[in-house]
């Protein structure tokens, strides 16, 4: 529990300097992925937080383009003004780069072979450079800036972009997330939390704790475990429902109500009632299994004060009030 706590604390003091250098491993990409095959076909795809000389979400995209029966994949990548993570030297310009197939066979390309193209800015997602390019795409697929993960969403919404991508299991708090998730243009994606095994960080990120590892290759991994998939492509997942086994009736001290609104704490998702028609206070997790089909959101951690929800006086973690569809 400290080491994950001290890993959490990580991210933040890395979100809080603007140190966005958690690099997404190819396992995890592939695990979340696999997931997503039919909605790419024939489709360009953006991954515009990506140096494609070191970038996993270009390794996977190029190997599986014939797979995947893409029609094109584009990547770009910001400016580094500091020592790369795998290179010594700085990079002296931010770069993009188009990719059309393999049509010899599915393998990795060499980024500098195919040709990679120098931008006249430094590569920031809000540039004009970066803009025209994500016009193009059909799907945007990345890692983007923790720190600037809503300046970021906000950009996909404004284009009317198709995505998946990973952020903080915070950033579901976030109101403007919450906002796309209860009208139901954004969901939670296959993987999240130990779901996600870990980034590759730069040497200058101190490893902490026991949720820490120095890979085969030599990458060094750190595992906060609380992170996720965001994303508006169709999954099976958001269409299963929650199967519940708990009743409130007889149970009712199981369930307080809260203070300031009108509506039970269920402290588990597993714990939500089968048989309970009003509006239940449930953890933020919930999101991860959340079916539009059997439940409704009502509102996200504020009572009808204005307050966060509280019991007694005391406020559990952040609650998303919800009411089942499908009382009988």
């Amino acid at each position: 529990m400290i080491a994950e706590k001290t890993l959490n604390q990580t991210l933040h003091i890395a979100k809080s300097a603007k140190k966005d250098e958690f690099y997404t491993q190819l396992s995890d990409i592939e695990s979340e992925l696999k997931h997503y095959e039919k909605h790419f076909k024939n489709k360009v795809v953006f991954c515009n937080c990506d140096d494609p000389r070191n970038s996993n979400f270009f390794n996977y995209f190029a190997y599986n383009f014939e797979k995947l029966g893409l029609k094109k994949l584009i990547t770009t990548c910001y400016i580094n003004q500091e020592t790369d993570l795998f290179f010594q030297e700085e990079n002296e310009k931010a770069v993009f780069l188009e990719y059309t197939g393999d049509k010899n066979g599915n393998k990795i390309p060499d980024a500098e072979e195919i040709g990679l193209t120098p931008l006249k800015g430094d590569g920031d997602f809000r540039s004009k450079e970066s803009i025209d390019l994500l016009k193009q795409a059909d799907i945007v697929v990345t890692n983007p800036p923790f720190s600037l993960f809503r300046e970021y969403v906000d950009q996909l919404v404004k284009y009317e972009k198709k995505f998946l991508i990973i952020g903080n299991i915070n950033a579901i708090t976030y109101k403007e997330i919450f906002k796309l998730i209860k009208e139901n243009k954004a969901w939670l994606g296959i993987n999240m939390g130990r779901g996600i095994s870990g980034f590759i960080v730069p040497d200058r990120y101190e490893l902490y704790g026991t949720e820490t590892r120095i890979d085969d290759f030599g990458n060094r991994i750190i595992s906060p475990n609380n992170c996720l998939w965001l994303t508006n492509l169709e999954t099976f997942k958001r269409h299963e429902d929650i199967v519940l086994t708990k009743k409130y009736y007889g149970n009712e001290f199981e369930y307080p109500k809260f203070d300031n609104y009108e509506a039970i704490n269920v402290n588990k998702t597993q714990d939500i009632p089968l048989d309970y028609e009003g509006v239940m206070g449930v953890p933020i997790t919930f999101l991860h299994k959340y079916n539009p089909e059997q439940f409704e959101l009502i509102k996200f951690r504020k009572g009808n004060d204005d307050k966060d929800l509280s019991i007694n006086g005391k406020c559990p973690y952040f609650r998303i009030l919800i009411k089942n569809k499908r009382i009988k």
